[in-house]
C-alpha cells in the first residue's frame, strides 16, 4: 500500500530487480536469437540478477566482463550480453509502462561495448578444403552445408526452413523461398534465391517431410553446428571453420565473380534500403543469375561436390 501512495502521490518508482526485467524481456521479445539471448542472460543472473535496475551500469557488470575474459571468452560473444543488457535497461526506460503510468526506469545508463580487437577472423572455405570438409559429413548434415553454401543463409534460416515457405514463379520457371521476419536475424522478410546447386538439394529433399526441409529421421534438425560437424572439419585440419564461415564463403565468391554490391547485399540478406520481399520477376531473375556465378565449375564438379 506504501508503495502503491508513493507511486501514485509522489511518483516513486516500485522498486524492480534485472531479474524481473530479463523475464519480462524473455516473455514478450519476439527475436529470432531470443534462444541465446536466454543462455546469456541466465550467466548475468549471478552477477546482476538480483540487482535494482538503477544500479546496473558499467560499473557492476565488470565482474561479469572479468570473470568471462578469464574464462578465454571473445570480446564478441561479451558485447552480445552486455547488447542484450543495454535493450532491456532501454525498454524499461522508455517502453515498459506500469499500472501507475511510470516507466520501470527513469534514464537509462549508458552501457558500452567492448573492442573487437581480438575476434576470429572469417575463414571462408576454398573449393578444396569445401570438397574435403563435405565429404566427411553426413549426408543429411553435407545437404545442409551445401545449401548454406550456395544461399548465404544464417544456420537458423536453414534449420529453420519450412515448405510453405516456397514461392514457384511461373515467369521464371523457378522457385524462391521467402523467410518470414520473425526468423530473420534483422527481423526483415528475406528472399532466397535458388542457383543450380541450391536447388538440386531442394529437388532431392522434396517430398521427404511434411512441414521442414531439413531432417533427420523425420525430425528437424535443430542446430548444424553439432558434433558431426565438429568431429569432421577435426579430421580433415579445419577446426577453424564455423557454420557461419559457409556465409562467407558464398559472399566471397560473389564478390569474386564481381557481383554487385547491391545484390550481394540482397543475396546475402543484409539489411538495405531496398524493400527485398517485393521482387519483380526481372529482378527475381538477375538475382538467380547472379547467385548462379558461384556454382561450382564443370573442372571443379569431381572435387567439390557431394
Amino acid at each position: 500500500m506504501e508503495e502503491h501512495r508513493q507511486a501514485t502521490v509522489y511518483g516513486v518508482r516500485p522498486k524492480r530487480i534485472f531479474k524481473e526485467a530479463a523475464t519480462k524481456y524473455l516473455l514478450e521479445s519476439q527475436k529470432a536469437s531470443l534462444k541465446d539471448a536466454a543462455l546469456h542472460l541466465k550467466l548475468l543472473d549471478e552477477y546482476i540478477g538480483d540487482l535494482p535496475l538503477e544500479s546496473i551500469h558499467m560499473g557492476t557488470l565488470q565482474s561479469y566482463i572479468q570473470d568471462r575474459r578469464t574464462q578465454g571468452v571473445k570480446n564478441r560473444t561479451i558485447n552480445y550480453a552486455l547488447q542484450t543488457v543495454r535493450h532491456i535497461l532501454n525498454l524499461a526506460a522508455m517502453e515498459w509502462i506500469d499500472e501507475h503510468g511510470l516507466t520501470w526506469l527513469a534514464t537509462a545508463p549508458k552501457i558500452k561495448l567492448l573492442s573487437q580487437l581480438d575476434a576470429r577472423k572469417p575463414s571462408p572455405l576454398s573449393w578444396e578444403q569445401q570438397a574435403r570438409l563435405f565429404g566427411e559429413l553426413p549426408e543429411h548434415l553435407a545437404k545442409m552445408a551445401l545449401f548454406k553454401v550456395n544461399t548465404g543463409c544464417r544456420e537458423q534460416e536453414v534449420c529453420s526452413l519450412r515448405w510453405e515457405w516456397e514461392e514457384y514463379i511461373p515467369e521464371l520457371k523457378a522457385s524462391v523461398f521467402v523467410i518470414p521476419a520473425h526468423v530473420v536475424k534483422n527481423r526483415m522478410a528475406r528472399v532466397v534465391v535458388l542457383n543450380s546447386e541450391a536447388r538440386a538439394v531442394i529437388d532431392q529433399l522434396r517430398g521427404q517431410h511434411s512441414e521442414y526441409v531439413f531432417t533427420y529421421k523425420g525430425n528437424r534438425v535443430l542446430t548444424m553446428n553439432n558434433t558431426a560437424w565438429q568431429k569432421a572439419r577435426k579430421r580433415v585440419g579445419l577446426t577453424q571453420v564455423r557454420i557461419h564461415d559457409l556465409k562467407h564463403t558464398f559472399g566471397r565468391r560473389l564478390r569474386a565473380a564481381s557481383v554487385s554490391f547491391e545484390d550481394r547485399q540482397d543475396l546475402l540478406g543484409h539489411k538495405s534500403s531496398r524493400i527485398t520481399d517485393h521482387y519483380s520477376s526481372a529482378e527475381l531473375g538477375n538475382l538467380i543469375a547472379a547467385a548462379e556465378k558461384v556454382c561450382v565449375s564443370e573442372s571443379r564438379k569431381s572435387h567439390a561436390t557431394i
